[in-house]
């Protein structure tokens, strides 16, 4: 591992995860040397633990956070808005492994949609034509399956009761995947085992994370200086309103100074406008790069909502993977259902523990020791869709809550527009008929989790009024920082995240690497 000094104006990266371990392979591949800077500390997978809550308190990102608003959230889980991680390889160490693509349309929404009273859409700067060859990439990256020759998983019980029940009322679209875990070995990768808990870390390794592909090969080019356990504070600039440090505490409560020639911002779309609000300065009075006065706003977390069901026998929905599967029929842009956009179902298990504590906050009594008595025979999806942005909906800072740091903690403010109610409440009563046509006694459903897909506070846009960075995630305003994860959409699209934040990051990286080259940056 390479290291850098700290006087030593470096690239620095902000956060490990999908789009900032992304663009530090992609940066080092092309030999240029990267600082990493990671919260969280380096845990590695022989390290994760096979139990739900223990591996919870082991990887969620927990620093003290604040909820308003209407949305469930705020109610139920107050002070975890976001179920994210904190640690090296962000949120790729806990999330599912589903990789559909954005559609064509999701690219374009206020053309295609047209005005939607509260609604803040906005066609993105790039479409799907520019992203096609980063799709690629990043497919191959991550083995997905079913695209580029992959195999696809083997189907489990919860996937076969699932594709039984779309069958039965008409779907045509539902598959194994694309799914970024191994059917067979990949990339130094084995096969997946089956063993029904990726969810919360991936002891195997089958699973695509930046943890397991993108942070190990860039440390193994020996120009990636890895920091974990260093919390970035404030971003700092020149006279000329250009990045020039990362101000960032250590695991001790050490200040540090590491100077920058540019900066990668990639701390998941709470801590990256956090960060750039808390780097407010007397040219940059509202938080730095926020001209637009769009830093923290349009924060998206899709439309979400599960849907349990009990049978007669057992399905023991917990074996083989966690999400198993998708049905892409809802995913499509059809007003006439009553909303705009669009969602997936897609196979979801929770153990025992989670069931109880997510299956109905708050909830007690004989209903609801029957519905994890019978957890044996229960089958599950989750619904998720495309939500609308909003002005309103943002993070902001809290001056009242302090973290251990005595910084101000996150305030994260959502409220349901009914576009988003609408889907919700469609994608319930779709998956119920599903459920009950292939003999389900029992189906019930599940409120929103805390946001795992979270979106939009630094968004794309061609005019500098209208969001916070270009199409190549560049600030409109300071020209050497970058903004390098799903805070930059748009909008929030039907398909889960990960893999539009990894192609957008290859695609940005890219672009550094060749305004490095001709010395533009």
């Amino acid at each position: 591992m390479k290291a850098i000094d700290k006087d030593e104006a470096a690239v620095v990266i902000i956060g490990s995860g999908a789009g900032g371990g992304t663009v530090a392979y992609e940066l080092t591949k092309a030999d240029i040397p990267v600082v990493l800077l990671e919260a969280g500390p380096f845990l590695r997978n022989e390290d994760y633990v096979n139990n739900e809550w223990e591996a919870f308190n082991q990887m969620a990102w927990l620093d003290p956070r604040t909820t308003t608003g209407s949305w469930r959230i705020a109610r139920d889980f107050p002070n975890l808005p976001a179920w994210i991680v904190k640690a090296v390889g962000g949120s790729t160490t806990h999330w599912s492994g589903a990789t559909p693509r954005f559609y064509a349309h999701e690219f374009k929404t206020r053309s295609m949609y047209g005005r939607l009273d509260g609604a803040s859409l906005l066609d993105w700067p790039v479409s799907l034509q520019d992203l096609l060859p980063y799709y690629d990439a990043a497919e191959i990256k991550m083995g997905s399956t079913h695209r580029h020759g992959r195999p696809p998983l083997p189907a489990n019980n919860n996937y076969k009761v699932l594709a039984a029940g779309a069958e039965k009322v008409g779907y045509k679209f539902c598959a194994t995947g694309p799914y970024a875990t191994n059917a067979e070995p990949y990339d130094g990768r084995p096969a997946s085992v089956q063993d029904g808990f990726n969810f919360q870390g991936d002891k195997s390794k089958a699973k695509w994370s930046t943890l397991v592909s993108e942070v190990p090969k860039a440390l193994k080019t020996g120009l990636l200086d890895l920091r974990p356990e260093s919390q970035a504070v404030q971003i700092t600039h020149d006279d000329k309103g250009r990045v020039d440090a990362v101000l960032y505490i250590d695991k001790d409560g050490n200040l540090h100074r590491q100077a920058a020639r540019l900066v990668c911002l990639a701390g998941n779309a709470i801590e990256t406008p956090r960060l750039l609000l808390m780097s407010a300065s007397p040219v940059f009075p509202d938080g730095l790069a926020n001209s637009s006065g769009m830093v923290g706003k349009n924060y998206m977390r899709h439309t979400t909502g599960s849907v349990y069901a009990e049978f007669d026998q057992p399905v023991r929905m917990w074996r083989g993977e966690t999400m198993a599967g998708l049905i892409a029929d809802e995913s499509r842009h059809d007003p006439d259902r009553g909303f705009a956009g669009g969602y997936y179902m897609e196979t979801l298990s929770l153990g025992p523990a989670f069931m109880a504590s997510f299956a109905d906050p708050g909830t007690w009594g004989p209903e609801f020791a029957g519905r994890l008595d019978a957890i044996e025979r229960t089958a599950g999806m989750w619904i998720v869709g495309e939500d609308m942005p909003q002005e309103s909906n943002r993070v902001t800072l809290n001056s009242t809550v302090t973290d251990q740091h005595g910084l101000p903690v996150p305030n994260v403010h959502y409220d349901d527009h009914p576009n988003d109610v609408a889907m919700r409440e469609h994608g319930y009563q779709h998956a119920e008929e599903l459920y009950r046509a292939v003999g389900a006694v029992n189906v019930w459903r599940t409120p929103p989790y805390p946001s795992t897909h979270n979106m939009g506070t630094a968004r794309m846009s061609a005019n500098p009024a209208d969001g916070v960075v270009d199409g190549f995630g560049r600030s409109h305003d300071v020209p050497n920082l970058f903004i390098s994860d799903g805070s930059v959409f748009t909008t929030g699209a039907s398909a889960n995240p990960t893999l539009t934040i990894v192609a957008l990051a290859t695609r940005q990286a890219e672009h550094i690497v060749g305004q490095l080259k001709a010395g533009d940056l």
